[in-house]
Order: C-alpha cells, then structure tokens, then sequence
C-alpha cells in the first residue's frame, strides 16, 4: 500500500504510483509521526501486485525524497533479491494445500536481515484502520513477523517460472497463480524441512521380549501441530471412520500424507501404507533396528517425524579390552619382568562398569539386538557380540601387560586396539602416571633453595623409585640441577628407615670432584667417599655416606661394590652405558640396590636402542627384551619415521623419563638468551687441493673393497676429510707446523677472539682431534694470547684448578677437548662456545654448548659452529637436522649409517662442492 498526502505530492511522488495501481475503495486513516507525537490521518491509498510493487520499492530506496517506509521495503526488497539467488528457498504446501515457495534459512544473510529489522521506521509496519469498522483503531504490526512474511512473499513470487518444474518436478510451482494440490508428496528432503500440514508423525518404540525375535516394534503417533497439543496411536485414528469434511477427517488424509512423507525418509514405513490393515505399528528387523539407532533418526528429524526410544533402555553399552591380573596372582611388587601371566581379553561395560563373568556368559548367549542387563534393556552391537562370545585373547607377561597399560594400546592381529588395565596393574599405572603429580617435603639437611622444576623432579624421583618399579631416568637438560635433585633425594631416603641407607653414584673421572664440591656445599652434614684409586676401600662405611666412583673403577672392582647394602645407585652421564653389551653396563647391572636412578641431558644419543638400555637397567627389564622393543617401536620410528609408533612409546616412557629442556616455557626463565650460529668457512686453496686428491684416491680403494674392509676405508676417508676441514697440518701430522693462514677455520677463530677479547669476554673452543687441540695451542701462544688446555691426559686435581681458574677469569680461552670436557663442567663463566669440528651426533654437540648455557650463566650465550663450506662436514650438517627431528619426537634419534652408502652416495657425500657451483 503505497500513500502520499495530495497536497505534497509533487513530479517526483507521480513515480510512486504505477498504472497498475487500483485506488482503494474508502480513505483509510493512519498513524503518523511528527514532533515525537503520533497522530492520525486520513488519507487515499492504492494497492499495488507485488510483481508491479518490488521494483518500484528497489527504485526508491535510493531515493532522498521518497518516504522513509518506502526506502526500508526497498532494501527488504534488495535483500531478498539476494536471498533467492544464494538459493536459500524451497517449494513447501500451504495449510490449505496451495503450493508456495519460501525461504528455506538465511544463512550468511541473517545479520542483515537483524540490521534491517532495528532499522524498521513506524510508519513500515503501521496498520490502517477504517472509519465504518466501528472499534477499531490503529495498531503496530509484529516488525518479525512482517519482514519474514514479505521475504517469503518474494521467494513465492521470484522462482515461479517454467525452470522451476525442472527443479521440483511439479509443474504447480511454475504457475503464477497458486495451484490447489492437497496431494502432493515433496520428494526432496531439504524440500520437506517444513510440512504445511496440521499433524505430524513419530515413532514410539517398544520392547517386547515375547514378541517378533527382534523384540522390537515402531508404533506410529499422530500429533497436532494446530489447535492444541493432542497425540494419539495412529492405529485408533486410521480405523475411525470420519464424516466427510470433518476435523477428523482432515487429520487422517494429513496424517497419511505426512506417513508418505517419512516412508521416502525412511522405506520401511512404506509397509504401512501396503497394508491398510496394520497401519498402527511396523515390526523392525535387526537391520532396521541399527538403522534406527544410526543415520534413519537424522532423515526422519528433516520431515518432522520423531524417533522415541524406552526410557529404560539403556544404549550405551560398550566393549573394551583389558588385561586383567588371575584371581590368584598377586602383584609383583618389585618384579614386573618375571613370569607372572595376565589375562588379556574382551570386556563390555555398562554404565563404566565392567559386567560380571555370568553377564558375560548371559550376553554371548543371547540371540537378539536388546538384551535385559541389571533390570534394564540394552542394545547389544554385532560387533560386540562376536567379541563377547571370543573374549579370551590370550595371556601375556607382566612386563608386556605394564607396556600396553601405559602406552594404551595392543596390538591384536592387523588391528591395533586400546587397552584398559584392571586390578593391582591399574592401581600400579595410576601411580605411575601421577607420579609427576605429587609433593614432598624438601629434607631439612639440604643447604639450597629448589627451584619449581627441581622440587617436582625430587617429588617424582621419590615417588618412583619407593613404588613397585624402583627407578627411572632423570633427563634434564644439562645445566638444570640433576645433580642438586639427587642430593635432595639421598637426604629424603634417610628420613624413612625403609629407604635409609649409602648411595653409590658412578661417573665419569672428571667429574668426581663436582660431586665432591656439590655434596659438600648443598649437603655438608652427608660424609662423602671416594672409591677411586689404588687406596679405595667400602670400610666402616657410615650408613648414610655417598661414594663416588668412576666407569673404569666400577669394571675393576665390581665385586667389592656388589658387596654392600646400596639404598640408590646412581649412573651419571648414564649414556656412558648406552650399549648393553659393554663390560660397563654389565657391570651396572651386577650392582644390587633399593632403586636405580640414570642422570644424563642425552637418553638417546644416537638410538632407540639407547633408551631401551638405560631403562632396562633402571627399571629391572620393564621393557622386555630388546628384540621386541625393537619389532614393536625402534623399526617403525626409526625407518618409516611412524609418528603413531612414536606417540605409543612416548606414552609408554612418560612416567618413567622425566625430561625437561630449558627451552620449555617455566623451566628456567632466568636463563639468558641462547644464539646458535653456523659459521660456514671457506677451504683454503691447499685444503681444497688435498681434500680433492685424498678423496679420489680413498674411493678408488673403497670400490676395490667389501665387508668390514671397505667399512674401516670408508671410516678412514671420513675422519681425514674431517682433519683436513680442520687445518692441513692436523692430517699431515706435521711436527712443527705452520698455522696461520692455511686453514677457514683458523682464521674465523682468529677474527672471533679478537673480537671477544677486546670486550673482555671468554671463550670456550672445543674439538674432537687433541691433534687440533695442540695446533690451537701453538697458535695461540705465538699470537700471545692467554689459554689453557683440558684434554683426557689432564689429571684429574688438575682439571678441577683449571675450571676454578677460568671461572675466575684468570685466562679467557679454554681449549678443551669434546671427549673429555663435553659433559660434567660448569663454565659459566664464557660467553662463547666455539665448536671447531662437528661430532656427528647433535647430542654430544648439545652437551658441549651446555658447559656455559646453564643455570649460573647471567649473561647471553653465542653458540660458534663451524661447517667447512662444500664439503662432506656441511651434507652431514644437514642430514643432522632430521635427526633431531625423530629425536624430539620419542627423545631418540636414528644412526646415519655412513658407511653403508653405495659407492656412487659416497663418491656424492664426499664430493668437493665449491663456491658457486
């Protein structure tokens, strides 16, 4: 309806009125607002064809002078435009039987349609009211109601269109004018969303033990949707016989209409309508049945027919696989590698309780998809039921049955499933993992203050090795205070006569007086003793002392150690017993002891197979055997890099690996900035020249050679190409050599230390070669510059006064040997860390940057590698990144396997690459 006042109608108003317009029959009076006030009016309007009307409404919505009503139904207009070309529109049924399109959902289009609903002026949605319709009086349209009802107006009108036929497959949608078909069944489900019918369908289920074999009968139910809120069986309405043109007749053609509707929802209504005579309730099969449980309810919910499961039924009936401890076994406090059997079998729980072996039985037994459980019904999955009726899977050990609780999984033929422990093991797997988890009280005897990290791994450590397992690895970072958390947990043992007694730590000879020193600072009341050397001796021991002693020692006098009543033994830098073979691990192991406990920054240095090693020690072969940790992890991690795999072991290790690095957010936030650079160096002319001839020569060889043979040449090649990238007289073996100016390395070095020296900073300079340690000492002492060396043959009082001297700043450089310095010391005192030559095993290279990065250092770190540009140090360089790829993911990584490249990824490996090519 379109108004203007005559007397203000102008040029521009004549617009406003089309020549289809038809002038109404009585002036009509109307609402208007004007100085904040509504009054009333009486005006003439015309009605308009909403074909005639929505142009000109789009027309005057940018129009200033038009009437602010008519801008806004000129934009309602605009936006449903837009909504029908998005698509958003379905053909539905009056409730009459008309045919009509609508709006099928606004999607994306809902905030504008909002915003042009809080921008609804008065006057759009102001009624008339005529003065010979005595007690009427103007009123205000629902704004909602109005604006949704000329959207569906548009969608009604916009599609109808003989491409519209083609859509629906009902020519009635494509007439202009509405068709009556009652009839119609919508075919498409998005077309069927909304039902113009006056009833609706659903499907009330019962369980009848005594019935059909599936127990199981769908009863359809009619319910109003108009008029009120009755629902009653579709039986009693489908047999009344109603006078024509009655309510009652109504409802029984819509409810068939609507029971057409759910059976291409859901085919196996369809029976109902084949059978006049039993329409009142279907009878399901087992299949029909999963059907209802599954996609069906989704199909019948979009035709608005609903599925009413019992209220007793209860479906969530599951299957698990569990390893359950015998009746009779008893848990093996301190022996999980022994030969215990554990069940390994089906269960099925209901409500998160396990059902007993009887319900199991009565389960297996049964024939129908609902069984009675506990006084209720229960849909039981085929799947389920087949693993019911063949629960038992086996046993395993108590060793295997502790991996599968912890990693959560098992692997049952091709199919690798998850696994719930039962019994003592799932207290002892609860304990595990919430070891982390609890507190202690810092013993009074420790001279420190623990840092957050550190009371946690003392709380962990005490928890562990006092419970079932006995020990663990403690895998910090270096630097982070291992040692300090042992000390703490030597004096929390001898607060409890249960794990009062000595502590024996093996390490490496130069750390022997680091412990000595830390013992005496953090702990002074504890007597110390060193059992190294040729005095060495376990007499008059006190009860509650620490011995010190090294590898080497611990292989002499393994007897003698074995002899007294160990409360904790402790392996520092434990990866020194990496390899389970060695004489060293074996005499590790013939070491007796309350728990175990492995200190090292590096579990895996260069293997899975490390890992397995320090925890078959620590945790008394918890693990099994190394051939079947190697089948179940190391093979699919290492070669295939299987990220599964490697989430089962990480799992698997969590509560007996406590690891933390100092780049993990809380850890040691005190810690300064670390810069890692790698410093790529040019060769100079006489080591490209004799890196080039010693390679051709050394793979002529290697071709000729095979076996271990060829393996030794190709270990020969790779150690003198490294030299070489170190200085030319380092493999030369010259006496007394020239340095200066023959080697990228040296040269760098030199420019880097006269840089740091002239800031008064230190340096630390380590190499693999003692042969570059010398020619590094040479060069400095010509160049004057003050330095000190610590290799393997320094003694072991005189590599304690030299880390004291440099830590005093009495010379800036510390030459310092990778075998020798790489773990253990504390100088923190140095700013920089040159690595001259690359060990190829990122870890070892880790340890040696840690000598300076670790808690102590205040000031920022610069981490010095130096690659040789080209050459076989720079490829190796990068294959090391993947390694530390796969040793993130399970703390491990793999071995390069150098010499087992073919000839031809050798002769590539090896080849010199020079600058620009």
């Amino acid at each position: 309806m379109f108004w203007r006042p005559a007397a203000a109608m102008g040029p521009a108003d004549q617009l406003a009125v089309p020549p289809q317009a038809r002038l109404g029959e009585d002036p009509t009076t109307i609402v208007r607002w004007s100085g904040g006030k509504a009054r009333t009016g009486s005006v003439p309007y015309y009605t308009v064809a909403l074909e005639d009307a929505w142009p000109l409404l789009v027309h005057c919505r940018t129009r200033e002078s038009g009437h602010e009503a008519n801008r806004f139904w000129g934009a309602a207009a605009l936006l449903a435009l837009q909504v029908v070309a998005d698509g958003r529109l379905e053909p539905t049924l009056t409730a009459h039987g008309y045919d009509a399109w609508k709006m099928s959902g606004l999607g994306p289009w809902q905030e504008q349609f909002d915003a042009l609903l809080a921008a609804m002026p008065p006057e759009a949605h102001a009624r008339g009211f005529s003065h010979s319709s005595p007690g009427s009086g103007p009123s205000m349209s629902d704004p909602a109601h109005l604006l949704s009802a000329f959207l569906d107006a548009m969608a009604d009108y916009l599609p109808r269109s003989p491409g519209a036929a083609m859509a629906t497959g009902h020519v009635a949608f494509a007439d202009r004018a509405p068709q009556h078909v009652p009839h119609l069944l919508l075919a498409s489900p998005r077309m069927a969303g909304q039902p113009a019918l006056g009833v609706r369908l659903s499907l009330r289920l019962e369980l009848d033990a005594d019935g059909a074999e599936s127990g199981v009968r769908a009863v359809v139910q009619v319910h109003d949707t108009v008029g009120g809120h009755r629902v009653e069986d579709a039986e009693v309405l489908w047999r009344a016989v109603p006078g024509p043109g009655t309510p009652e007749a109504t409802r029984q053609m819509e409810s068939l209409l609507a029971l057409r509707r759910a059976a291409r929802a859901w085919p196996p209504l369809a029976r109902l309508l084949e059978n006049p005579g039993h329409r009142g309730a279907l009878v399901l099969g087992e299949d029909e049945i999963d059907e209802l449980l599954g996609d069906a309810v989704a199909r019948l919910a979009r035709v608005d027919c609903g599925v009413h499961w019992p209220r007793d039924l209860v479906r969530d009936l599951i299957g698990r696989t569990v390893i359950a401890p015998r009746p009779t076994a008893v848990a093996p406090i301190r022996l999980l590698g022994a030969e215990q059997l554990l069940d390994f079998q089906w269960r099925a729980t209901l409500g998160g309780e396990d059902l007993t072996d009887a319900e199991m039985d009565a389960l297996a037994e049964g024939h129908r998809p609902f069984v009675r459980l506990r006084d209720r019904w229960v849909r039981v999955d085929a799947a389920l039921l087949r693993r019911v009726r063949e629960r038992h899977l086996g046993q395993v050990s108590a060793g295997q049955a502790l991996v599968c609780a912890l990693s959560g999984s098992a692997q049952i033929g091709k199919e690798r499933v998850e696994v719930h422990p039962t019994g003592w093991l799932a207290d002892l797997r609860t304990a595990l993992t919430r070891a982390a988890d609890t507190e202690v009280v810092v013993p009074a005897g420790l001279k420190a203050e623990l840092r957050h990290y550190q009371r946690r791994g003392l709380a962990w450590l005490h928890h562990l090795t006092t419970g079932p397992v006995g020990g663990g690895i403690l895998a910090d970072d270096m630097g982070l205070g291992k040692t300090l958390t042992l000390i703490a947990l030597h004096l929390l043992n001898q607060e409890d006569a249960a794990t009062a007694g000595p502590t024996l730590v093996v390490c490496p000879a130069t750390m022997l007086g680091a412990w000595e020193r830390e013992i005496g600072r953090f702990a002074p009341t504890v007597p110390v003793r060193r059992f190294h050397g040729p005095a060495r001796t376990l007499d008059l021991l006190p009860a509650d002392a620490v011995v010190l002693t090294t590898y080497g020692t611990l292989r002499r006098s393994t007897d003698r150690l074995a002899q007294a009543p160990w409360s904790l033994l402790a392996a520092d830098e434990a990866q020194a017993v990496k390899n389970a073979l060695s004489g060293t691990a074996a005499a590790l192991r013939k070491i007796p002891s309350r728990s175990r406990v492995a200190l090292t920054g590096t579990p895996m240095e260069n293997s899975l197979a490390d890992l397995w090693a320090l925890l078959d020690w620590a945790t008394s072969g918890l693990l099994g055997t190394w051939p079947a940790f190697r089948e179940t992890f190391a093979r699919p991690i290492e070669a295939g890099r299987n990220a599964a795999a490697a989430a089962r072991l990480a799992a698997l290790i969590s509560p007996l690996v406590l690891r933390r690095k100092k780049t993990d957010p809380g850890i040691a936030p005190e810690l300064p900035p670390k810069t890692d650079t790698d410093q790529v160096v040019p060769l100079s002319r006489e080591q490209a020249s004799l890196y080039e001839a010693v390679t051709r020569e050394a793979l002529q060889q290697i071709r000729a050679a095979d076996g271990i043979g060829r393996r030794g040449l190709v270990l020969k090649l790779l150690t003198s190409l490294r030299q070489i990238c170190n200085h030319p007289a380092q493999y030369l073996k010259e006496a007394d050599p020239a340095v200066a100016g023959r080697s990228g390395k040296i040269d760098l070095l030199d420019t880097l230390l006269d840089q740091i020296l002239a800031e008064e900073q230190s340096g630390l300079v380590f190499s693999q070669f003692t042969q570059m340690i010398d020619l590094l000492a040479t060069h400095l002492e010509r160049r004057g510059i003050p330095y000190e060396v610590l290799t393997g043959s320094t003694p072991a009082g005189q590599r304690d006064r030299l880390v004291e001297r440099f830590q005093d700043g009495e010379f800036p450089v510390f030459l310092l040997s990778l075998r020798a310095a790489g773990s253990g010391l504390t100088l923190t005192r140095a700013e920089h860390v040159f690595q001259v030559d690359q060990w190829w095993n990122p870890a070892v290279m880790d340890q040696a940057a840690d000598r300076a990065y670790r808690i102590g250092q205040t000031r920022p770190v610069q981490i010095h590698r130096f690659v040789a540009e080209g050459t076989v140090e720079e490829k190796v360089h990068q294959l090391l990144a993947h390694k530390r790829e796969t040793a993130d993911m399970v703390l491990g990584a793999e071995q390069l396997g150098l010499t087992e490249l073919g000839d031809d990824q050798l002769a590539d490996l090896v080849a010199l690459r020079r600058h620009g090519r």
